[in-house]
């Protein structure tokens, strides 16, 4: 009897609540908890919804809820009473009827046939039902009873299936029986000597979000193998625990029933709902269905069957799931949602989407094995397997790993010099033409020196960041990133971090923003955490243009491993901040994961064509957005005032220059007018810099890093340097911009075409002990370099550990974290490269 049967007056005690996910969670939180006793308060003038008193307070259920909660009235414990014992209803009767009731699960046997399923519930039930090697031996349900302890189970043993796609009557009728009788649950028998094979049908239950035991049955042929099988970490990584059987012998069968009743009752410690990740473009199409199937009409339907499975059915074109859609108010708008969806899939991805789930399963089986199964080196490989086993090898796989993430740096300096330098030509070519072609004054030096200075700057690193994601788009589509994060999630195990969040690591290296964003898959919150004070340290490639500037100027030789070292150490620094967050902040245990393993793939050109451009389509956007704005307010701070104290000495000594090197003066000498007038531009030049360097450190800007100067100097930085370090705060690449305002000192030298890495490596000290000297060497560049790749994450970033988080004191301390640790390492970097170079 269920809620929706109790009458007006009536006392009932709740014995069951079936339902799954959030649904029963709800419910149970409500006060709708086994045990309790309710009642009627009154009924809607329509009969629904109805309000129950339960716990001395009142509260509301819709009908389709109350009929997914059992219960025990007075008049069907007396009644049951009478037929008994033929005696009166009396005393605790009620409460000791409810008890019972509550101890009787119903328990569906499911799996592959020749799994051993029928073995093992012949066992159980005393039955001989015909048991054979072959497929297809049980055709249809058998149900039988048994006790163990105090505890009544309902078996029902259903067909074998491979699955529960319903491409058979008997995979229908499997998935129509736990949908409908929704069975307290499931027990999953597992051929062990087959567990690839047999796991697909599981993850197919997972997907139904519902509770699941697994038998792994004939666990001794899997033992004679030489195969070494970690059971528990199997169960902990799939949210199901596993039992081990040898169904033929009745071994591990009452472990088993153990384990049903620890599930039934909630106590179950591995025992926890996942998703399985179908990738990002089949992930949003079902959540863009279950957003059509969610809606309060269609409770009916949700309660009993997972909104997820139904979604991904539809994908998969399944007409069982569109029958059942068909009763749905709004059917019509959840199909036309997925044929379109279902069209986008193939458009983007170039194959269908049931082809495209199918292999992300048996990709996340073969994860999931791959983390608890040793198999035994004398077994035979199969052929498929021959790439995982070099690229996933204990030895091999982390320097094929290193060496693939250096090529990747290589290629980007390689490959990009060539558009890079053809993108500085036509930079070149408008600077020239505009310094040409306008009039002296504030229009012109705003458009040469800040817009072409500090946008211009910028946008030459384009073709670098399209490569880098090119490598990163080919890595991920062949199938390979998922293979470089199954190799680093060993390591990231030992330094104590969930292995999901090597994911978000990953992603830090395009953006680290969205990465933050992605920790949301990491079920632990100190995990998480953990992992979202560490990305800072995963440089994003708007730090990537300005390596590029530094390297090409002052590193000619092994350019790309210098790039590969300075993310070498933003990935040591995250693993030791990770340990010592581990230690420190966050001493507790990590969750296991699966992380799957597609199968290789030859990725399409439309495929990484769209995921260059879109990259190219941001970086434009941040180029035309913040950075331009950044290099005008850096330019006007730079820019003004234009007079400073001093100004006249420096025009006292161009004219004393100017009446030197007159024409006038050297006519009566024969000497060579040509050489006269170069030596006397040279001596103008060097004024004028000396002036404009003097000038600018007393501008708005100068001020600024004028006051940073003591601070930053131990570094090896200049206040331009230091200027820069400020204005990266807003975004990375306006670092850029900033070193392209700043150093044009020599614009009015008519130089406009000397490309910023010319300039960069030309500049000198002006005034001060300094002057004369280089203001950048290899040692200052890499010191630079290493700052930037630590300190201060961008507003950006702050914001999201802000929100992810859900405290401000975690963004605070990500800020004085990563730029405390900055300024000591490249201090310490700085000041011992000195002792020692």
């Amino acid at each position: 009897m269920t809620l929706l049967d109790l009458n007006k007056g009536e006392k009932a005690i709740i014995t069951k609540v079936r339902g799954r996910g959030a649904f029963r969670k709800r419910i149970l939180e409500m006060g709708f908890v086994i045990g309790k006793e309710i009642s009627i308060v009154k009924k809607a003038p329509l009969r629904d919804p109805v309000e129950y008193n339960i716990m001395g307070y009142n509260v509301t259920l819709r009908n389709s809820e109350a009929s997914m909660i059992e219960i025990v009235t007075e008049s069907e414990a007396a009644l049951s009473h009478q037929s008994e014992s033929m005696g009166t209803f009396a005393g605790d009767l009620l409460y000791q009827k409810a008890d019972a009731s509550r101890k009787v699960i119903n328990v569906a046997f499911v799996g592959n046939p020749n799994s051993g399923k029928t073995t093992i519930f012949n066992y159980a039930t005393g039955l001989q039902e015909r048991v054979g090697n072959y497929s297809g031996v049980t055709v249809d349900a058998k149900e039988s009873h048994f006790k163990h302890k105090d505890y009544s189970f309902i078996v029902t043993d259903l067909p074998g299936t491979y699955s529960i796609t319903a491409y058979s009557p008997e995979e229908l009728f499997v998935r129509e029986y736990i949908a409908d009788r929704s069975p307290d649950v499931v027990v999953n028998i597992i051929d062990s000597s087959n567990l690839e094979r047999n796991l697909y049908l599981t993850t197919q239950l997972i997907d139904m979000d519902i509770k699941v035991v697994g038998a792994l049955n004939m666990f001794d042929e899997h033992q004679n193998s030489g195969d070494k099988l970690d059971y528990d970490q199997l169960g902990h990584l799939l949210g199901i625990p596993f039992v081990p059987t040898v169904g033929s012998k009745g071994k591990g069968l009452d472990d088993l029933y153990d384990k049903i009743i620890q599930v039934y009752e909630d106590r179950d410690t591995t025992l926890r709902h996942i998703h399985i990740n179908y990738g990002t473009q089949i992930e949003k199409s079902i959540l863009s269905l279950q957003d059509k199937i969610r809606i309060p009409d269609n409770e009916f339907l949700y309660y009993s069957i997972s909104s997820r499975f139904l979604a991904i059915k539809l994908l998969e074109l399944d007409k069982a799931a569109e029958t059942k859609i068909g009763m749905c108010s709004n059917a019509q708008q959840i199909l036309k949602t997925r044929d379109s969806e279902v069209k986008y899939i193939f458009k983007e991805l170039n194959e269908d989407a049931e082809s495209l789930i199918t292999d992300a399963k048996y990709g996340f089986i073969a994860g999931a094995l791959k983390e608890t199964v040793e198999a035994n080196p004398v077994t035979k490989r199969k052929t498929s397997e021959i790439i995982d086993v070099i690229i996933t090898h204990k030895l091999w796989g982390i320097p094929i790993f290193i060496f693939f993430m250096w090529l990747t740096f290589f290629g980007t300096f390689k490959l990009g010099s060539y558009p890079m330098s053809w993108i500085q030509v036509f930079i070149d070519f408008v600077s020239i033409q505009l310094n040409q072609s306008m009039s002296e004054g504030i229009l012109k030096d705003l458009i040469i020196q800040g817009i072409i200075g500090g946008v211009g700057g910028v946008l030459t690193f384009l073709p670098n960041i399209l490569l880098l994601y090119l490598f990163i788009s080919l890595m991920e589509d062949t199938g390979y990133m998922a293979r470089a994060v199954f190799i680093m999630d060993k390591a990231m195990h030992k330094i104590g971090l969930h292995g999901k969040s090597f994911i978000p690591l990953l992603m830090g290296f395009g953006c680290n923003v969205p990465a933050i964003l992605s920790t949301r898959i990491i079920e632990s919150r100190r995990d998480r955490l953990i992992t979202m004070l560490i990305l800072p340290f995963m440089s994003c490639s708007a730090r990537l243009p300005i390596y590029i500037l530094l390297i090409s100027a002052f590193f000619p030789y092994y350019q790309g491993t210098i790039l590969f070292s300075i993310y070498m150490i933003g990935v040591i620094l995250a693993i030791g901040s990770a340990l010592f967050f581990k230690k420190v902040l966050f001493p507790n245990a990590d969750i296991p994961f699966v992380m799957e393993l597609p199968p290789y793939r030859m990725p399409t050109i439309r495929t990484l064509s769209k995921h260059m451009w879109h990259r190219a389509e941001q970086y434009l956007k941040k180029i035309g957005g913040i950075i331009l704005t950044a290099s005008i307010i850096i330019w006007a701070l730079g820019y003004f005032p234009r007079e400073f104290k001093g100004e006249q000495h420096y025009k006292s000594q161009s004219d004393l220059v100017n009446k030197q090197y007159s024409h006038e003066v050297f006519l009566t000498q024969n000497t060579n007018l040509k050489v006269i007038n170069q030596i006397k531009k040279e001596k103008l030049n060097k004024i004028y810099l000396e002036k404009e360097s003097v000038r600018q450190q007393n501008s708005y800007i100068g001020r600024i890093g004028q006051f940073l100067t003591p601070v930053m100097e131990p570094l090896g930085f200049d206040w331009k340097m230091s200027v820069a370090i400020i204005t990266g705060v807003a975004a990375k690449e306006v670092v850029v911009g900033t070193l392209g305002v700043l150093y044009q000192t020599d614009l009015h030298s008519g130089n406009v075409s000397t490309s910023q890495i010319k300039k960069m490596q030309d500049q000198t000290y002006q005034t001060g002990k300094k002057a004369g000297q280089k203001v950048f060497s290899p040692r200052v560049a890499f010191s630079f370099m290493l700052f930037i790749l630590i300190y201060f994450p961008c507003i950006a970033v702050i914001a999201s550990i802000r929100r992810e988080s859900g405290a401000l004191k975690w963004a605070l301390f990500s800020m004085f974290y990563t730029t405390g640790a900055a300024y000591i390492m490249a201090l310490l970097f700085y000041q011992l490269s000195g002792i020692f170079i």
